[in-house]
């Protein structure tokens, strides 16, 4: 097995060097890069680092949206022993200085005039940094900081000729799997985030787990739209390294549907928000057809439902079944599989739960989705679900070479090579997240059945804690509620009170649509929310989506909110995560409101 990213990208570079890579998209237009290509620049990239001063465990940081000078800035910061620190651009530049400050790197490469300048604002308060790339810039000066345009900085390495080279096959041999290869900071639900160390082991153990699920080809291709400064986007990216495949750059998150159908991908891995707004927007489109079309679609997915519930308790269709599910495959299914491009054959889901229904909704439609579990601490794979034999409402079974067991307190534990080495400049944190014996403590509460699967109940640390002492895991209820095609966003409410209540974003395009065919005059996000009628239309929608939760779960009230949750109100981690500790501090009037109203009888 490929022990290094350095050996994964020689091994690559040996076999694939006329193929192409990488793809993005500019001014209108797909545009191609070979895998040679990509060794040529970055072998002057890493040429130009030596030059510029870098050396064996220095860290680099990487500020930039997902692109081939990405991976390129990655693999020549491998090549020379160098420690990869990526940064998410949605950090604010008080945020950016922390952890410069931490890992202290002297140089920073970043992509945009934007990204620059919140660097410049950020080397105010950090006093490490002297060079700063940038992708989009011209060269200059600033803050003191040398700055250096992307393509001069390269063509700087290229005019080296040979100078560095004995020197970078000198650093590539002291690689060893367990080198560092990049410190990524947790997004920092709670307090500052920490610098998880995850070595060339973690993550080529990782890219060779997903490699043991998939059968990658070279042939095959990938649609990249999760920032690649988060491991779980990563890890797909060495995988398709290691096997010679594409991967094809999303323009942004707003045109993954657009850009499904132009790459025609074989493969992709996103969180569970991006598919719960898939189904939201075919479920949108049929609605919004003729009688005839949702009549028909109506019928190939309840079809499609029966279908699958009996294969579940492992009941195959008889021949009549098997036939009306062919036709509903021509008429319907397949129609709406030629949406993400007509050649996805597998998907992979992680970062939070993903909803039963909408996981069972791509398996009708013919999609599998794959969901899985893991952290930044694991590479991030702990456990997934395999093709052909996955248990929807689980995170499958425990990845290659893991160990999975659940700790006294519900707690799942986790041990393997995929492990992170621990937390930069805090031992006291590695040592309460690492036990003695080497079992990562995920935070998350669990079950394993006999045969291996598991199922995440909650975040241990999220779980509320009733007033009359019930315990609520809040993913599980505001899952449901996602399923509503007029709830955008929730977020359960309950610690230390005697009842449960929600903050809900409604959906407003489908809000909108319903008030033109009922005649409402309002239009603003502001009067909807405001407007009785959607109360109550919420209302119904909250009780149906939870009728199967125990008394105790129920909601008894909830505020409506007029804007989403969002990463520029730091209300999400820029994975898409409720920050809830923010959301509770900027929603407390509306949170205590509903409190103050007419007491509601602790939940039996």
């Amino acid at each position: 097995m490929l022990e290094t990213l350095v050996a994964i990208y020689h091994h690559t570079m040996e076999r694939n060097r006329e193929r192409v890579g990488f793809r993005y998209k500019q001014n209108g237009t797909w545009h191609d890069i070979t895998f040679g290509e990509m060794d040529r620049r970055v072998t002057a990239l890493a040429s130009a680092l030596i030059e510029a001063g870098v050396r064996p465990g220095d860290r680099v940081a990487l500020l930039s949206e997902n692109r081939p000078e990405w991976v390129q800035t990655d693999m020549a910061i491998q090549r020379i022993g160098a420690i990869n620190v990526p940064v998410y651009m949605t950090l604010s530049p008080k945020q950016l200085a922390f952890i410069l400050n931490d890992a202290r790197p002297e140089v920073m490469v970043c992509s945009s005039i934007e990204q620059r300048d919140k660097v410049l604002e950020a080397a105010k308060e950090a006093d490490s940094l002297r060079l700063v790339v940038v992708m989009d810039a011209s060269s200059g000066e600033g803050a003191g900081l040398e700055v250096v345009k992307f393509a001069d900085f390269v063509a700087k390495g290229e005019a080296l000729g040979t100078k560095h080279h004995e020197e970078i096959a000198h650093r590539e041999r002291a690689v060893e799997p367990q080198s560092i290869a990049s410190i990524i900071y947790t997004s920092g639900t709670t307090g500052n985030p920490k610098g998880v160390m995850l070595s060339h082991r973690n993550h080529a153990t990782n890219a060779s787990g997903v490699l043991d699920l998939i059968d990658l080809k070279p042939e095959d291709s990938a649609l990249s739209f999760l920032p690649l400064c988060h491991v779980f986007e990563r890890v797909a990216y060495y995988a398709f390294l290691t096997k010679g495949a594409c991967t094809a750059y999303a323009e942004s998150m707003d045109s993954i549907a657009a850009n499904l159908v132009e790459v025609k991908p074989t493969f992709i891995i996103s969180v569970p928000r991006v598919y719960e707004k898939i189904r939201a927007r075919v479920l949108g489109s049929v609605n919004e057809g003729s009688l005839v079309k949702r009549a028909l679609f109506t019928w190939a997915l309840d079809l499609g439902r029966r279908v699958f519930l009996a294969k579940e308790q492992g009941q195959e269709p008889g021949p009549w079944t098997a036939m009306e599910l062919k036709l509903a495959d021509q008429l319907v299914f397949s129609k709406v599989r030629e949406r993400t491009g007509g050649r996805l054959r597998c998907c992979v889901s992680g970062g939070a739960a993903l909803p039963r229904e909408v996981g069972m909704f791509f398996q009708i439609l013919g999609i599998t989705v794959l969901e899985g579990y893991g952290l930044t601490e694991s590479s991030p794979v702990i456990a997934v679900n395999r093709p052909g034999r996955a248990r929807i409402g689980t995170v499958g079974q425990a990845f290659t070479d893991v160990e999975i067991k659940i700790a006294e307190d519900g707690e799942i534990l986790a041990r393997g090579p995929n492990i992170m080495l621990g937390y930069f400049n805090n031992e006291e944190a590695t040592r309460e997240a690492i036990t003695p014996d080497g079992w990562l403590r995920t935070g998350d509460v669990g079950t394993l059945s006999e045969d291996g699967y598991l199922t995440i109940t909650d975040r241990k640390k999220e779980i509320l804690v009733m007033s009359n002492g019930k315990n609520v895991a809040p993913q599980p209820i505001e899952g449901a509620l996602a399923l509503s095609p007029f709830i955008a966003q929730s977020m359960v409410v309950g610690d230390g009170r005697n009842y449960i209540t929600a903050l809900i974003v409604p959906n407003f395009e489908n809000l909108l649509k319903e008030a033109k065919d009922r005649g409402w005059t309002e239009t603003t996000h502001e009067a909807l929310a405001a407007k009785p009628e959607v109360r109550a239309l919420l209302r119904r929608e909250v009780d149906l989506q939870t009728k199967d939760f125990a008394r105790y779960e129920q909601i008894k009230e909830f505020a409506i909110l007029s804007q989403e949750f969002s990463q520029a109100t730091e209300e999400l981690t820029p994975k898409l995560s409720l920050r809830r500790r923010v959301v509770l501090k900027r929603h407390k009037e509306a949170i205590d409101a509903m409190y103050d109203k007419a007491p509601v009888a602790a939940a039996q």
